[in-house]
């Protein structure tokens, strides 16, 4: 045992050489890097490469997966409130003076690329010639203009969508609604074999594009923080943000949600409200509410020990998932910012380069901070609230007449029976925004659609109406045309089909 022991000492020693010896390597180099950034952007630089150099030292200092899965326990009853009772206690009367506290933030760091466009996501068309940014500022004016208020939108860009999307702000110049950006650090990507980073100075243009990232969305803290806009809020009134993906459609203000926020029941107030719905099939990879050594914890695949993957997986224990809607005190942030007290696990996300180089980029998720606030709660909310476009398939969907656009909100239609979504699985032919455009003259009746798979070459002619479930197979090298007007109800169609023009 003595040896034993003496061995394992010996390791974590050497181990704890090895650790100093690349931090210091780390820091020889960034220190390299910032010597390159000129003098209007060095204040900027250093500190993003401060919060890099603090989350590399974090993830030197980890081992394996970040939870221990025999202290995963539910969450107790009282943690996860039901939309339903929170909604059953109505409206108060002064809802304008509340809305007054309310700063509505869009995570709008991410590019198209996943659906083949170049820019920012929240500039792709989605309903109507409407973009997902133009559906964000439609809300919030609806809201300003109903209840003569003043609830700002907030934009985290990052260095990759920041000057593409200060260009289009401008046509907002006129609408009823104050819009603030700050953007998102960037850190550089380290070889996966040396642990060193790729960038040899601070430019992020050309060919050096590749070099840097934006840290993932838990990033928010330091960045708002650091921006000096989490201050002026602050200065200005404003007592919390409500935070989402730009990309989910279904994250609008919810007034019933605000009000208990500001207007507890018990009297005390919580720092942080994450907005949770029932999994289904779909979404069992989505990171899940636990509680963990006494705390509301977000658990992510990416932390679940390997043996215990399918178990995390199983809708029947983890009933929930975390939609990304996010309620925060701002004066919690500015706390906890200044004590250096958020705490959020690191995902380690790798990535292949276009010359086949290794990289690594380190990231936060924003509600993998929950832990750190004070009286932290969980609202089951319908799934309505959860409608993210990723693909084209997502994209159908809120194309079609299975939605109708009010105020820039989506809502399902009323003409369909029952309120769950169809599944659409679209083929590799769709995966690109123009070549799925190209592919239907318009976009199909679905109201009455449960599944949809379409695989190869295919098109959809006019006013075609699908019901139940259909499957649209060509094999490789058939082509098949869904004529104008077609009815396809539990329908496979396999094969070749050549609308001719006559």
């Amino acid at each position: 045992d003595f040896r034993k022991a003496m061995s394992q000492a010996g390791t974590s020693q050497f181990q704890e050489v090895i650790r100093q010896e690349l931090e210091y390597s780390m820091k020889v180099e960034l220190d390299k890097i910032l010597a390159t950034a000129p003098s209007n952007e060095l204040e900027h630089t250093k500190k993003d490469l401060e919060g890099f150099k603090k989350l590399f030292h974090r993830f030197l200092q980890e081992k394996g997966p970040s939870v221990d899965w025999e202290k995963i326990q539910k969450p107790p009853e009282d943690s996860v409130q039901p939309y339903e009772k929170i909604k059953a206690r109505g409206l108060p009367d002064n809802i304008a003076s509340v809305l007054n506290k309310l700063v509505v933030v869009k995570l709008n760091g991410g590019l198209g690329t996943s659906m083949g466009c170049k820019g920012p996501k929240s500039l792709i068309g989605v309903r109507n010639e409407n973009t997902f940014l133009d559906l964000t500022v439609q809300q919030i004016e609806h809201l300003n203009k109903s209840y003569n208020t003043d609830v700002p939108l907030v934009l985290m860009n990052s260095f990759n969508t920041d000057e593409d999307t200060k260009k289009i702000l401008q046509k907002y110049s006129l609408s009823r609604v104050k819009i603030y950006t700050f953007n998102q650090s960037r850190y550089p990507r380290i070889n996966k074999e040396t642990l060193l980073p790729i960038a040899k100075d601070v430019s992020y243009s050309g060919e050096n594009t590749e070099c840097w990232y934006p840290p993932g969305h838990g990033d928010i803290y330091a960045s708002f923080y650091n921006s000096g806009l989490l201050d002026n809020l602050i200065a200005e009134g404003k007592e919390y943000i409500f935070v989402s993906n730009i990309d989910n459609l279904g994250a609008t203000v919810d007034l019933y949600i605000l009000n208990h926020l500001m207007n507890p029941p018990n009297g005390k107030r919580c720092e942080f409200v994450m907005e949770v719905t029932n999994k289904t099939r779909a979404d069992v990879k989505g990171g899940t509410l636990t509680q963990y050594e006494n705390k509301l914890r977000l658990v992510e695949i990416a932390q679940v020990p390997k043996a215990h993957v399918d178990e995390f997986k199983s809708v029947s224990k983890f009933k929930i998932f975390n939609t990304n809607n996010l309620w925060i005190a701002l004066s919690a942030i500015k706390r906890l910012q200044e004590k250096n007290a958020i705490d959020m696990e690191i995902i380690v996300n790798p990535k292949t380069l276009d010359g086949g180089l290794n990289v690594i980029q380190l990231e936060t998720a924003v509600g993998a901070a929950i832990k750190s606030f004070e009286n932290s709660l969980g609202i089951n909310v319908p799934r309505s609230r959860f409608l993210p476009v990723k693909t084209t398939s997502d994209l159908l969907l809120v194309m079609s007449n299975l939605y109708s656009l009010n105020a820039g909100s989506l809502t399902m239609s009323e003409k369909r029976e029952f309120p769950t979504v169809p599944l659409v699985k679209l083929g590799s032919s769709f995966t690109k925004v123009q070549d799925y455009l190209r592919r239907f003259e318009s976009i199909p009746d679905m109201l009455e659609l449960d599944h949809l798979t379409v695989s190869g070459d295919v098109t959809f002619g006019k006013n075609v109406s699908l019901k139940g479930t259909v499957i649209i197979i060509a094999n490789h090298g058939d082509r098949i045309d869904i004529p104008a007007g077609a009815v396809l109800e539990n329908k496979i169609v396999s094969g070749n089909l050549r609308i001719l023009d006559h």
